[in-house]
């Protein structure tokens, strides 16, 4: 049997996404973007942002221009998703309208500022009313938890089926505590040390674990020194438990995939232990003196899973498993 049906029987397997959500807000760095994907592959996702990317009095236009390049030629590899304006904004609801347009070619629709679970049902509800239109059901939806309401409620919204990530805002976020959080706890190191800082992060990342969806951490506002943004991406995946993290600059977004790519000796133990159990028949067995069962294999699934996004070379047995088709798969 193929892993993924031994392996998560009855179960829904957890979701991945490339591990950096690169936004552009301005025509110019949407377009620079988008070489940069073509160029690159679908490594890494592409946001267009209708929020922060309008200038006043322009946002239709803005929705417009965004819509056209998502139908164009250029959207290559459709990883590309759009986030709009919040639920209780004047634009919110044309900019769905216009966005969903393109729905075929859209990635996702991400949503700001929600203040809790209810405004989140209300997003996808208006959201399916327009991509249905276009033809396109399930479109997947990014929540980005930056309100107290919405980090309160993060274990139910990650619940809904059409929600696949969960990011949080950080700087939103500490804003809403009107100064009780200080600005250091924006960036390193006070962004991994403030208490409710931290508990926030690791809020949101428990409530996506919990439900096999993907947890995004926040940006990293240094576009100047890559070490910076490098060791940001570290401890967000190896401390915090983020599989996906934001990109505000190019320069960002090849140190954000190193950081998130599982290393060659991990993919290469993942490998041996998968095709030992494969032959075992996926019953319990020991290597180098350690005992592995299906919790284990699991685990090492997910590893060559996620190097596998990443574009890394993967050994000749392991990509075999990868792409080997489910039973199901082969009998349809």
């Amino acid at each position: 049997m193929h892993p993924s049906e031994v392996l998560f029987q009855g179960k829904r397997q957890p979701l991945l996404l490339a591990a950096c959500d690169h936004y552009a807000g301005s025509e110019k760095l949407m377009r620079k973007s988008i070489a940069l994907q073509q160029e690159l592959g679908p490594l890494f996702d592409i946001t267009f942002d209708c929020e922060d990317g309008a200038s006043a009095g322009n946002e239709e236009t803005h929705a417009h221009m965004i819509a056209g390049l998502l139908a164009s030629d250029e959207n290559q590899f459709n990883r590309i998703g759009v986030r709009v304006h919040d639920v209780d904004s004047p634009f919110f609801a044309r900019d769905v309208e216009i966005i969903c347009g393109a729905a075929s070619r859209l990635a996702y629709i991400a949503v700001p500022k929600v203040g809790g679970v209810q405004d989140a049902m209300l997003a996808i509800d208006l959201i399916n009313l327009h991509a249905r239109r276009a033809g396109r059901d399930n479109l997947p939806v990014h929540i980005l938890i930056e309100t107290h309401g919405a980090l309160r409620d993060a274990y139910a919204i990650a619940a809904l089926p059409q929600v696949e990530c969960l990011s949080f805002g950080i700087m939103d976020f500490v804003s809403a505590h009107y100064g009780a959080i200080p600005a250091a706890a924006m960036r390193t190191p006070g962004q991994f040390t403030h208490p409710l800082v931290v508990r926030a992060k690791l809020e949101v990342a428990a409530a996506c674990h919990a439900h096999g969806k993907v947890p995004s951490h926040n940006v990293t506002t240094d576009v100047r020194d890559s070490a910076v943004v490098a060791n940001d991406a570290q401890r967000a995946t190896a401390e915090f438990g983020y599989t996906r993290m934001w990109s505000i600059h190019p320069d960002q977004i090849k140190p954000i995939i190193k950081a998130f790519t599982p290393r060659l000796s991990e993919v290469n133990e993942a490998s041996n232990i998968l095709n030992e159990a494969l032959r075992a028949n996926w019953g319990p067995i020991a290597q180098n003196g350690r005992l592995h069962d299906r919790a284990s294999y699991r685990y090492y699934w997910t590893v060559l899973q996620r190097a596998k996004l990443a574009g890394l070379g993967l050994p000749e047995a392991a990509a075999a498993l990868l792409n080997a088709l489910p039973t199901s798969t082969t009998e349809n």
